[in-house]
């Protein structure tokens, strides 16, 4: 029975399905019954249907995960207290056409023939031996077992494959092995044959390629996130070489490190036990094993130097690829341009300048209207204003006839006078007494 995607096949969780599946009957049985064989019969009811499976189908795929189905699949996850859906080959060729679902025989040879080269291992399991069969021209695949891909979760995981390399440690080389891409991805790929499909999705939009040295499949990636992916060339071959001696490497030191170790724990407790000569033959080997330790990472460094140097060459390869470019575009810009021309338009436009110049200057000297006078003239017009100023009368308000204060007799003049000088007298004799005060103080005080 075809379980694509890895997990067995069963029903539906009752929150993934609809509300009508288990409180309406009528309109499930109608919805269970084979499709009319034309659609003109009555194209609302098809229509209807037609919606009705086409969502469910897509929402499963979703919720599953799984890239790959098949009609026996589905048969088995909508079954419904014994019944099947019949109209569910219709649904699945309908989904074919709209481009929702693809074939997995007919995504296989639209991608390129070399995956037989690098992936026929992999994919000669039941049941992609009739995939096989049917990409060599052989149909007999039942059509409940034919696998068929959906196209838009195959794209959104396979772009995620992509993001999960970029953002690991691994993408700090342009290469690397199939295996430690396959372990990296391990959560988004359920299985070997849906991470073999992404791959061949991320191939197909030429964002990897894949190369299989020595027995073992290596993978490039494209380095930029729009970046096509260049062919594996010679320079990609020898780089993976170093990495995986550049590993080997640190293998090796990290196992003579704990060899090592051991032997100082030995030399202990050979000393503990009294077994002198055993204690220094762990240490010999201690020392031998550190001078092996650090030959390896002399090596080391030479690998990683190599790689650094091949790593900084690449990186100016772009520079100089850029500055060819820039050297290209300043040509094509400064084409029409010579010294002889820009000083020739400098100099026309200093002529221009010392035109406007003057220009502006015999607009400011120009009087409006005829209105232009001298200052003198001005001067002496304000003048004759002051002199007309002067000679006009001052308006002064009218003297007034009411007598304000009646005139005073001498007689009254003389009283008022006496009076002020007995007021005067009195003060005088008051100030004396004043004076004489403090005197008297002073003396008592004596």
């Amino acid at each position: 029975m075809c379980s694509p995607g890895g997990a067995p096949p069963g029903p539906a969780p009752a929150g993934d399905l609809p509300p009508e599946w288990d409180s309406d009957d009528e309109r499930m049985a109608f919805l269970f019954s084979a499709f009319k064989q034309s659609r003109e019969v009555n194209s609302t009811e098809w229509d209807s249907k037609m919606a009705f499976w086409v969502g469910l189908v897509l929402a499963r795929g979703r919720r599953r995960g799984a890239v790959r189905t098949c009609l026996r699949e589905l048969q088995n996850g909508f079954e419904r207290r014994g019944s099947v859906p019949l109209g569910l080959g219709t649904v699945l060729r309908e989904l074919l056409r709209r481009g929702k679902l693809q074939r997995e025989s007919d995504f296989m040879a639209s991608v390129d023939s070399s995956w037989i080269s690098w992936g026929v291992g992999v994919f000669i399991l039941k049941p992609l031996k009739w995939t096989l069969s049917s990409v060599l021209g052989d149909s007999k695949i039942p059509e409940e077992e034919e696998v068929l891909i959906y196209v838009e979760l195959l794209q959104e995981k396979a772009e995620e494959v992509y993001r999960l390399y970029q953002n690991s440690a691994l993408s700090s080389h342009p290469v690397v092995a199939l295996s430690e891409l396959q372990s990296l991805c391990a959560s988004v790929c359920p299985d070997e044959r849906t991470f073999y499909l992404l791959l061949l999705q991320l191939q197909k939009e030429k964002r990897v390629t894949i190369l299989e040295q020595n027995g073992e499949k290596i993978v490039k990636f494209a380095r930029g996130l729009h970046a096509k992916v260049s062919p594996m060339n010679d320079v990609d071959i020898g780089v993976y070489q170093l990495m995986q001696s550049e590993q080997l490497l640190s293998q090796k030191v990290e196992s003579l490190s704990q060899e090592a170790e051991k032997c100082k724990e030995d030399a202990r407790s050979a000393c503990r036990a009294g077994k002198k000569q055993l204690a220094l033959r762990c240490l010999k080997s201690k020392r031998r094993t550190e001078r092996r330790i650090e030959e390896l990472h002399s090596k080391l460094d030479a690998v990683q130097g190599i790689l650094d140097r091949i790593y900084a060459s690449q990186t100016d390869q772009m520079v100089f690829n850029a500055y060819q470019a820039g050297v290209g575009a300043l040509k094509l810009s400064m084409k029409d341009v010579t010294v002889e021309r820009a000083e020739n338009l400098v100099d026309q436009i200093q002529e221009l300048c010392d035109t406007q110049d003057e220009v502006a200057q015999t607009l400011a000297g120009v009087g409006i209207n005829g209105l232009e006078m001298d200052t003198e003239e001005l001067e002496k017009e304000l003048d004759s204003l002051l002199q007309d100023s002067t000679k006009e009368p001052v308006d002064l308000p009218p003297v007034p006839q009411k007598v304000l204060n009646p005139p005073i007799s001498d007689a009254e003049l003389e009283a008022e006078l006496e009076k002020l000088t007995v007021c005067d007298g009195d003060l005088a004799q008051k100030a004396a007494a004043a004076s004489s005060e403090p005197k008297t103080a002073l003396g008592l005080n004596l």
